[in-house]
């Protein structure tokens, strides 16, 4: 069973291998509370899970070790197991679908891991591995739905306890589970009336639905910039731990996403992954009641995709009133451009890109299409220029 005890157990084990992580004063990201962020993703490998994986290796016993373990993750839990592992002198094999990203894989290989690619998807992934457990009597490591590993992940709530006492609400990432559920569990044993608020993407709400109907469900597809909560079925000692713990659980859609991922960049230099980034999007976006509380949104992780970050920060400009495009339809004559320029410059608009073409068929021969994209502080500056354009006589489409 899951004990405060075993939570302290892995506290100590820890010492010297997890960084007990920093929190931070966070005032401009939800007006009405006071905000702190836990970060997470500064942590050994850029995430909380080697905070599970480490302790569940500590656990196992000698013939265990000396047969290896077997894990199978596209991301984070694949590298915290690789380094806990490779510090305990055990052996470990990651199985990983094949499309998973080449800076991902060698990141894995990196830690001293032994990678194995497995044609597919996740799903593919994880049936090889438990092949693969059987076939070698490897130790296969799950995720989240482990006792050990949720006890491992409680060690944060710990940290808290310390760092902000007087803590009102803490704000956590759901994918499987196994996350808040160390953290929930460890918070209403040590203080029952701190609420404790999950947050999954839109695109994958497997454990609020779950929740909300009483019985575990699994979802047929899941879709989310947030690929390390993108769980189609939490876990059944997750699901309980789940039920009985946490508050409540939202979610987040992926423009919100990035919106945070942009806020935590631009205002406190700290860069997230979509999963890392959440409990900040509900916070921002009211997701929760926060007013005049203490709350502290848990960063989990700091692995983003670079290739995929200038896609997400423009996502996060577009969702903030940062940039935006407009269609003006013009008459085509002499000094239309120059007004519509005037007034979004006197308005202190940046014109990025324009784009001009002619008209229709069915419009107005003289007519003429005007598309701007241009930067901008926020929605009411944004307002601000649409109702200028229109004052002066242009019509928007």
């Amino acid at each position: 069973m899951l004990t405060i005890d075993n939570v302290y157990r892995a506290s100590h084990a820890l010492k010297g291998v997890a960084r007990k992580t920093d929190v931070l004063y966070a005032p401009k990201l939800c007006s009405g509370a006071e905000l702190y962020l836990k970060t997470e993703n500064l942590q050994i490998t850029g995430s909380f899970k080697v905070r599970g994986a480490y302790y569940k290796m500590t656990r196992l016993s000698a013939e265990e070790k000396a047969k290896g373990v077997i894990a199978c993750s596209a991301g984070n839990h694949a590298q915290g197991v690789a380094l806990a592992a490779q510090k305990n002198g055990i052996k470990a094999v990651i199985c990983l679908p094949d499309g998973a990203p080449i800076s991902k894989v060698e990141a894995t290989k990196s830690y001293g891991a032994e990678v194995c690619l497995v044609e597919g998807v996740y799903d593919d992934a994880y049936q090889k591995a438990l092949q693969l457990a059987k076939e070698k009597g490897y130790t296969f490591v799950h995720p989240f739905n482990d006792e050990d590993v949720i006890a491992g992940q409680g060690t944060i709530a710990l940290e808290l306890a310390d760092q902000i006492p007087d803590m009102d609400a803490v704000i956590v990432p759901v994918g499987g589970g196994g996350l808040i559920s160390g953290i929930a569990y460890t918070i209403k044993t040590l203080n029952p009336r701190v609420k404790v608020y999950g947050v999954e993407a839109k695109g994958a709400p497997s454990m609020k639905n779950s929740i909300e109907h009483g019985e575990m469900e699994e979802l047929s597809s899941v879709s989310t910039i947030a690929d390390g909560i993108a769980v189609k079925k939490p876990g059944d000692l997750t699901y309980e731990l789940c039920s009985k713990y946490v508050d409540e659980i939202v979610t987040v859609s992926d423009d919100e996403i990035s919106a945070a991922i942009l806020a935590l960049m631009e205002q406190h230099k700290l860069v997230t992954e979509g999963a890392g980034a959440v409990a900040v999007a509900a916070a921002m976006f009211g997701k929760i009641d926060l007013k005049g509380k203490k709350a502290v949104c848990l960063l989990s992780g700091g692995n983003i995709d670079v290739t995929i970050l200038s896609r997400v920060i423009k996502r996060g400009l577009i969702m903030s009133g940062r940039n935006c495009q407009l269609m003006i339809e013009l008459m085509d004559k002499p000094g239309q451009l120059k007004n519509v320029s005037r007034i979004i410059a006197d308005l202190g608009g940046n014109v990025t890109s324009v784009h001009h073409e002619r008209a229709n068929e069915g419009s107005d021969v003289n007519g003429c299409y005007l598309r701007i994209v241009l930067e901008t502080r926020n929605f009411e500056h944004i307002q601000q220029i649409r109702q200028a354009l229109t004052d002066f006589g242009f019509k928007l489409l």
